[in-house]
């Protein structure tokens, strides 16, 4: 039984109710005289507690007990008075005692629930938190208690009273209630659980100034609005800051959502389970030198936090935003000051600078996170999605061969599957420079592959979010658009517990689950913020260059395997051999410096059989067919 000493303080309850109801009947000295009294209180410490049992009254948890919870042991205590009642019948009947008088079991019954109630609400008063103004149970005064905000709360109803309550339970929140204001004229005057009701709504500026506060909670979940925003209005004009909370009756029936209280959490946007996992994924870490690129970005840093905790030699933290470094490394000190940091401002596509720094630091292990990644803006840009990641990481990896690195694990994207743009093309070449290395080199080098993430900087939640709290609307490019997500800790794990199982050369694919209308996202994200689709609308935009309906994970005639981890599978995928893979990305680097955009779309078009590129480059009203784009004329 959880409440062990509620069962011992009813024991001892138990006999003082039935030595009381005697020595009330008759005297003190009843015992020299009553021989019914040993067998009557005998049998009240197996009846009684035994109906108190069947009753549940050691299942409850009494530090919060209610009016309901005493209405049960009223009735429990009603229940061992009718099974006393019977005992004592039944043992006159089988000559157990010889005369029993009726006023004992009356008083003992009475006593017994007087006890009862008496031990569960003492349990409620000794953990009844201290008020922030300093009251105590029964209203002593305590010295000086520290305190948080001064809160005032605007409605005396059931909404104010669960705000106060909340406060003086959980002294986390820091808040002290002050005052209530009301405009109930019955309310004026009274005190609520020692809160006073100091005036109505039209006096808040003056309990605000006499009182101090520094907060108003607006607790009127079901005053009109136009009440409401006047009290939002003398709030912003008297300079304090202003919460409402809605009723929860509303919560229960589904008007308002749970989340007008707390954020939208990113999970909850996810449509399947939530991968899980943590330091079992990267055993092959610890006691290594681990070198993370791109560490000041969303999945850069969350890499360079998981491979923090599995306790490397030293964690090399490269980046080229030193803002974002500096928030990644402020980060990573405050969460494991024991692991040694190294922060490298560099540019990945710096071959001599980055080949110092492997020297420098000789990594056993590198995590490639660095890449242009947004698809609309590298159409336009398209000579920097070549130098960066196609260039950047042919110097990344030769500076890994160079310095004798164990393993290198290349982050890839889905919109490296059947490109139809320049950022996916880039990155399905980088991985094909990864894996080319390594069935060069014989090395661990590897690539894993996985679609969106939610919650990344640019990410379609974070917009979401912003065009959100601006009232929206919020814009999607097509109604029928789908993507596959994941968060960025799941992705970051599976990621970790590929780069321990690749031998060389392996792609491996997260299981990204079904994929996911962007459209049902944003509803998602609407109505987990509490509001409707007529209060935030949803606006269609268009598709933007190289932008697909739908991403796929692997091309149509790839070969997928499992791996010993559910989540992560391996993908081999048909590279037809066209030449030097080493010559090609000179080829391409040069191009993209000379800005000739048809030759570099012909040089990815010879190594990504499927790639089909956009024809943003093309003069304005040319409308060629896809297969007398000029890129596809020179390749193919």
């Amino acid at each position: 039984m959880r409440n062990r000493y509620v069962f011992l303080g009813d024991l001892v309850a138990v006999a003082a109710a039935a030595f009381g109801a005697f020595v009330v009947r008759f005297d003190l000295l009843f015992f020299q005289h009553r021989q019914e009294f040993p067998v009557f209180l005998a049998a009240a410490l197996v009846i009684k507690p035994a109906i108190f049992y069947g009753f549940g009254m050691y299942r409850r948890y009494w530090r919060y007990a209610s009016v309901r919870d005493l209405t049960a042991v009223v009735f429990a205590g009603v229940a061992a008075a009718v099974g006393m009642l019977l005992f004592v019948g039944l043992a006159l009947v089988f000559g157990l005692i010889e005369a029993f008088p009726r006023a004992v079991l009356v008083i003992d019954s009475l006593l017994m629930l007087l006890a009862a109630v008496a031990i569960r609400m003492s349990i409620r008063v000794i953990h009844e938190p201290r008020a922030r103004n300093g009251r105590w149970p029964f209203g002593q005064k305590q010295d000086a208690v520290g305190v948080g905000k001064r809160v005032l709360i605007v409605g005396a109803g059931d909404a104010g009273t669960m705000v106060v309550r909340e406060m003086q339970r959980n002294l986390q929140l820091e808040m002290e209630a002050v005052a209530f204001v009301d405009d109930d004229p019955a309310k004026l005057g009274k005190r609520i659980y020692e809160v006073p009701v100091l005036g109505n709504t039209k006096s808040l500026g003056r309990v605000v100034r006499t009182d101090r506060i520094d907060e108003v909670i607006i607790a009127m979940p079901t005053a009109p609005g136009a009440a409401v925003r006047k009290v939002v209005e003398t709030c912003q004009a008297l300079g304090l800051r202003s919460q409402t909370m809605p009723g929860v009756f509303e919560l229960l029936d589904g008007k308002v959502s749970v989340s007008r209280l707390r954020h939208v959490e990113i999970v909850d946007l996810l449509r399947r389970r939530q991968v899980t996992g943590r330091g079992e994924s990267a055993d092959y870490i610890a006691g290594q030198t681990v070198l993370v690129t791109g560490a000041g970005g969303s999945i850069g840093s969350e890499l360079c936090r998981q491979v923090a905790y599995a306790r490397p030699a030293r964690l090399v933290v490269l980046g080229h935003g030193e803002n974002s470094l500096f928030d990644t490394h402020a980060r990573l000190k405050d969460a494991y000051p024991d692991v040694p940091l190294q922060i490298v401002i560099a540019d990945i596509r710096d071959r001599r600078r980055i080949e110092r720094i492997f020297n420098q630091f000789s990594p056993d292990i590198v995590f490639h996170a660095a890449a242009h990644k947004h698809v609309h803006l590298m159409e336009e840009n398209y000579e920097e999605a070549i130098s960066n990641n196609v260039t950047g990481t042919e110097v990344l990896v030769g500076a890994a061969l160079q310095a004798k690195t164990k393993r290198f694990v290349a982050i890839s994207t889905d919109k490296a599957v059947s490109p139809s743009g320049i950022m996916g093309a880039s990155k399905r070449m980088a991985s094909l420079i990864v894996r080319d290395a390594a069935r060069r080199n014989a090395r661990a080098f590897m690539v894993v592959r996985f679609g969106n993430v939610l919650g990344s900087r640019g990410s379609v939640v974070p917009v979401f979010k912003a065009q959100i709290e601006r009232g929206g609307p919020i814009t999607i490019t097509r109604p029928e658009m789908k993507r596959f997500f994941m968060t960025i800790s799941e992705a970051v794990y599976l990621v970790l517990r590929a780069g321990g199982m690749g031998t060389g050369g392996e792609l491996f694919v997260l299981n990204m689950g079904e994929p996911v209308r962007i459209l049902d996202l944003a509803n998602d994200l609407i109505r987990l913020s509490g509001f409707t689709t007529d209060e935030i609308p949803i606006v269609t935009t268009g598709r933007r260059p190289g932008e697909k309906l739908e991403e796929v994970l692997w091309e149509d005639d790839a070969t997928v395997e499992p791996t010993a981890h559910a989540d992560i599978l391996r993908v081999t995928e048909v590279q037809p051999q066209v030449g030097d893979l080493r010559a090609a990305t000179k080829a391409l680097e040069q191009a993209a410096h000379e800005s000739d955009r048809v030759r570099v779309e012909a040089i990815l078009c010879d190594w990504i059989q499927t790639f089909t590129p956009s024809f943003s480059a093309l003069p304005s009203g040319n409308n060629e067919a896809p297969d007398r784009h000029p890129a596809l004329r020179l390749s193919r």
